[in-house]
C-alpha cells in the first residue's frame, strides 16, 4: 500500500467475497458500497459475488446439480482471485450461507497464504452459534481478523471466546440527507424486505391500530418477498389496504426520496444487528420508532434517538408512532439527535477504522 490516501489504502488488492445486489438487502448493500468506497481510495477491489448467476444458466432448473455447480464455480473463482490478491474480505452471515460461502472463501485463502478478514453479520448469530460453533472454530482460527459491525455482535461472539472487534456499517449521508419536514398527511415508512423474521404483519396492524386516532395516516413498505400476498390480504381484513403501499424493491435513489417524504420509520424485526433502514432514516431526519431486538438497542437510545417498543406488539407500535405524529417536540428533538447520532457511521469516520484492519491483517503475513 502507498501513502497516497488519507488511509493509507491505494494500491491494495483486495479480494471483496460477499453478495451484492440484485437482490437489494443489508448485506449486499453494505458489500457493494464498501467496494465503492475503498475504490474511491484506491484500492484494487476484486469483487466476487456470492450471489452470482448459476453457470451455465441451465443448470438453474436443476434443484441438486445446480448446487454442486455453483460451489464448484466458486471455489474456482475464489482460487484465482486469492492469486491475485495480496488480502481477502469476507462478508459472512449465519446458517448454510456461512458453510457455503464463508467458510469456503476463509480455507481457499489458507491454502493460498491470502490473509483473510471476517466481516460477520446478520442477527441470528447467537442462535446460529449456539449449534454450530464447533464448526466455525476452526475456520475462524485461519483468519487474521473477525470484524462485526456492533457491539451486539461483539458481545455474541465473546460469549464463545472468539474474539472481535467494531467497524460499524456505513451510511451514504451524501445520498441520505434531510429534507425540510414533509406536509401532508402522516407518512409512515417501512424498509424491510417481506419475510417473516422481520414481520411485517405488525406493521399492517399498526397501522390500523393507529388510523384509529389518525385517520389521515398512510404506510409504504419498501421490499420485497414471499409474503406479499399474505401481507395484503392482512390489509384488505384490516381494513387499511387504501391506507398502504407495496412500493416493492426500490434503488438507492428512490430510497432516499421515499425518507424525504416520510414522517416517521417504523421497523418491526424480530431478529436484528445493525439495520441499514435505521441509520439511512436518521440521516434523512426521520424520526425512529423500533422494536428492541438484538442490536438495535446499541445503535439508538430509547426516548433519546429512537422510541423502542417491544416485538410484535402492534398495540404499542401505533402507541409510539401517535406521539411521534401529536407531539411535534418529540419529533424534532429525535430528528435532531438521529441527525448528530448517524455522523459515526459515514465513510469519513469508518474509512480510518477498515484502515487499521487492514493493516494488521496484512502484518500476519510477516
Amino acid at each position: 500500500m502507498s501513502a497516497s490516501s488519507s488511509t493509507d489504502l491505494a494500491g491494495l488488492r483486495l479480494l471483496l467475497v460477499g453478495p451484492v445486489p440484485p437482490p437489494a438487502g443489508g448485506m449486499a448493500n453494505q458489500t457493494r458500497q464498501l467496494g465503492e468506497l475503498l475504490g474511491r481510495e484506491g484500492v484494487q477491489v476484486l469483487p466476487l459475488a456470492t450471489n452470482a448467476p448459476y453457470r451455465p444458466t441451465w443448470v438453474a432448473s436443476w434443484r441438486g446439480l445446480r448446487a454442486v455447480a455453483r460451489l464448484v464455480a466458486y471455489v474456482l473463482d475464489l482460487w484465482r482471485g486469492c492469486g491475485r490478491a495480496e488480502l481477502v474480505h469476507v462478508m459472512a452471515n449465519s446458517g448454510w450461507s456461512w458453510h457455503l460461502f464463508a467458510a469456503p472463501a476463509i480455507w481457499v485463502a489458507h491454502l493460498r497464504g491470502r490473509p483473510v478478514v471476517v466481516n460477520y453479520r446478520g442477527g441470528e448469530a447467537a442462535e446460529f452459534l449456539a449449534r454450530a460453533v464447533q464448526w466455525v472454530r476452526p475456520s475462524l482460527h485461519r483468519c487474521a481478523r473477525l470484524v462485526v459491525p456492533s457491539g451486539f455482535l461483539l458481545d455474541v461472539f465473546g460469549r464463545h471466546q472468539l474474539p472481535a472487534e467494531v467497524v460499524p456499517n456505513i451510511v451514504d449521508t451524501q445520498r441520505f440527507q434531510p429534507a425540510a419536514p414533509p406536509g401532508g398527511s402522516f407518512h409512515v415508512v417501512v424498509a424491510r424486505n417481506l419475510e417473516p423474521i422481520y414481520d411485517n404483519a405488525s406493521a399492517l396492524r399498526a397501522l390500523a391500530a393507529l388510523r384509529r386516532h389518525r385517520p389521515d395516516v398512510h404506510m409504504t413498505v419498501a421490499g420485497t418477498g414471499p409474503e406479499l400476498e399474505r401481507l395484503r390480504a392482512l390489509a384488505l381484513e384490516l381494513g387499511v389496504v387504501q391506507a398502504v403501499r407495496f412500493a416493492g424493491r426500490l434503488d438507492r435513489e428512490a430510497m432516499a426520496a421515499l425518507y424525504q417524504s416520510a414522517h416517521a420509520l417504523l421497523n418491526t424485526s424480530l431478529v436484528d444487528n445493525m439495520p441499514n433502514s435505521l441509520l439511512e432514516a436518521m440521516a434523512s431526519g426521520v424520526p425512529v420508532v423500533s422494536t428492541r431486538v438484538g442490536g438495535v438497542p446499541y445503535v439508538v437510545q430509547d426516548g433519546v434517538t429512537a422510541l423502542l417498543v417491544p416485538p410484535g406488539d402492534a398495540e404499542a407500535m401505533a402507541a409510539a408512532l401517535l406521539r411521534v405524529a401529536q407531539e411535534p417536540a418529540l419529533w424534532g428533538a429525535l430528528r435532531e439527535r438521529g441527525l448528530r447520532e448517524v455522523q459515526q457511521y459515514t465513510w469519513a469516520q469508518v474509512a480510518p477504522r477498515w484502515a487499521a484492519v487492514y493493516r494488521d491483517a496484512l502484518a500476519t503475513r510477516s
